[in-house]
């Protein structure tokens, strides 16, 4: 059948089962929002006030519901409007496809009106990025871009499309799309060689990475947790890929880990990496992580392989069938004496706080009772994100959706609409720090337009909090422009966005307000004031080994 170009797009969205498309219109997408129009009774389209809120809006999406997130922008300031929330898909590994129109074919190259070469502008950031030329490409441009975003270790993709090409006919005939699987690549002695030095470690320890949550091998880490009998710790991005509440589980790695899981890892025999890629957030010292381990490394990134840390040991592939694969050569160990001494850092080494005064911490546990941890919990980026990570219980995947690699301030109140969109069942819930509430507030128009009952939680203590941490503790308390005293009001500001607002001060406020929010259905803005100096323990310098790891008792010692 014949079919313009606009059109063209609009099917190839239906055959990859797209159901939202978050973005903005403008001049040179026009074609495909007029084709958009006619098939708004098959795909839902959200108008978000920022197209970088309608790239995290994609990202979140994807995250929460496993598909591709879909955005759209106009050609010129809209497209690069989407590059942050590209760039922080791409660090991630979200599978995304932004589409983008630029200006008519012979006006390319002429520095026309909002004539941007985005294609070029995002290439570092993508997996990949098209500029489609031809109506007779097309469908096969945007075929290839959902398959290259969500196959092997997935990504966001581009596809740029003049405006000419949107109007131009060709014929199309529909296709269903094939599953891609990635096939492992490991050989049998490589997988032996695994097997081997799984069966004589002593205190072996798994570090589950982000790549974890992706596969869905959420079943397959918890059976070999138990084959193994060993600890289990988790990176940021991996957060309910292994259950919180398990007696094995250690708590996050890195900077803001644990102690236990930063010890355990110091001290081990044997460390099994788990669709992680060995972030310098993690490692610190990277030439002194876990230096008396062996280390094996299973990823499906073969380009990670010894990136980062050198490894022992490795397997290519999925993670969920590496696993598989894996568990079923194994026998059940018992390694009692290593988990008892994890058990004995576990009581030595709690996370704890002040729990005298309204406190980040103590509203996290507070969200995390009120909401039986089964809601959608998305960040920003500082210290709001660490605790989050840290007092939360999280014990199932896709319910923890924060910029990890890129750290994107703004990042969550964008991801939380999308994710709401994709699973509107699920009490979704954004915290947020004051500085990065200010970066993309104006969403909050976006939820109240179409009633997304998202609870934004601002924690604000009228500083850049974790930029205040750093200069307090390596900076001589130098603080320069990190102090947020003036006269905005952000209850009156989510008020005049349309959406409800509820000022916490006291400790006991803050469980009515979460019971309130959730009952009422409607976007609702939650601002809690702290103190300015709470800071985020335990802590590992940059650049030093993570056994090196501190808390506030720590300098209090270390002071006297």
């Amino acid at each position: 059948m014949q079919l313009n170009g606009s059109e063209i797009v609009i099917e190839c969205l239906k055959e990859q089962g797209v159901d939202t498309v978050f973005g903005y219109p403008g001049g040179t997408i026009l074609n495909v929002y007029d084709a958009l129009y006619k098939h708004q009774d098959e795909i839902r389209h959200v108008l978000t006030s920022h197209e970088q809120g309608a790239a995290h809006a994609a990202d979140g999406y994807a995250r929460a519901t496993g598909k591709v997130g879909v955005c759209m922008a106009t050609s010129g300031p809209g497209a690069t409007n989407l590059v942050t929330g590209i760039a922080t898909a791409y660090m991630d590994s979200i599978p995304v496809v932004a589409i983008t129109a630029n200006v008519n074919l012979p006006a390319l190259g002429k520095d026309s009106f909002q004539e941007i070469d985005i294609a070029g502008v995002t290439m570092p950031i993508t997996k990949h990025s098209f500029i489609v030329k031809d109506v007779n490409i097309l469908a096969d441009t945007i075929r290839k871009a959902f398959k290259i975003a969500k196959s092997g270790r997935p990504g966001p993709v581009l596809v740029d499309i003049t405006k000419d090409v949107t109007a131009a006919t060709c014929d199309f005939k529909p296709l269903v799309p094939v599953l891609v699987k990635t096939p492992s690549k490991y050989t049998e002695e490589e997988m032996e060689k695994v097997v081997k030095y799984i069966k004589k470690a002593k205190k072996p320890f798994l570090y589950v990475g982000g790549g974890a949550v992706i596969s869905g091998a959420q079943e397959e880490i918890k059976k070999l947790s138990e084959l193994m009998d060993c600890p289990v710790c988790d990176t940021l991005m991996a957060k309910g890929a292994y259950d919180g509440n398990s007696y094995r589980y250690t708590g996050m790695i890195g900077m803001h880990g644990t102690k236990t899981s930063n010890l355990g890892v110091s001290e081990c025999d044997l460390l099994i990496a788990l669709g992680a890629r060995f972030s310098d957030r993690v490692t610190g010292n990277a030439k002194k992580f876990a230096e008396k381990a062996k280390i094996v490394h299973i990823d499906i990134d073969p380009a990670e392989i010894n990136k980062n840390v050198r490894v022992t040991a490795f397997l290519v592939g999925d993670l969920k069938t590496v696993l598989q694969d894996l568990n079923s050569r194994l026998e059940p160990m018992d390694h009692s004496p290593w988990m008892d001494k994890i058990a004995e850092y576990k009581e030595k080494y709690p996370l704890k706080y002040d729990n005298t005064n309204l406190s980040c911490p103590y509203i996290i546990e507070t969200i995390d009772k009120v909401t039986k941890g089964e809601a959608i919990i998305t960040t920003d980026v500082g210290q709001h994100q660490m605790w989050a990570a840290q007092y939360y219980k999280y014990s199932k995947p896709r319910t923890f959706l924060s910029s990890g690699g890129l750290g994107t301030m703004g990042y969550g109140l964008g991801a939380c609409i999308g994710a709401q969109v994709g699973q509107p069942d699920k009490v979704c819930i954004n915290i947020a720090g004051d500085g990065c509430f200010r970066m993309n507030l104006i969403e909050l128009a976006t939820a109240s337009r179409y009633n997304i009952p998202i609870i934004e939680v601002v924690i604000n203590n009228h500083v850049l909090g974790m930029v205040r941490q750093w200069q307090t503790l390596f900076y001589g308390k130098r603080y320069s422009q990190t102090v947020l005293e003036d006269q905005v009001d952000f209850c009156k500001t989510a008020e005049g966005l349309g959406c409800v607002a509820i000022r916490v001060t006291k400790k006991e406020e803050v469980e009515d307000a979460f019971k309130k929010a959730i009952a009422l259905k409607k976007p609702v803005v939650i601002e809690c004031i702290i103190p300015e100096d709470d800071k985020v323990f335990p802590m590992v310098p940059a650049g030093a080994p993570i056994a090196e790891v501190f808390d506030g008792d720590d300098l209090e010692k270390a002071s006297k």
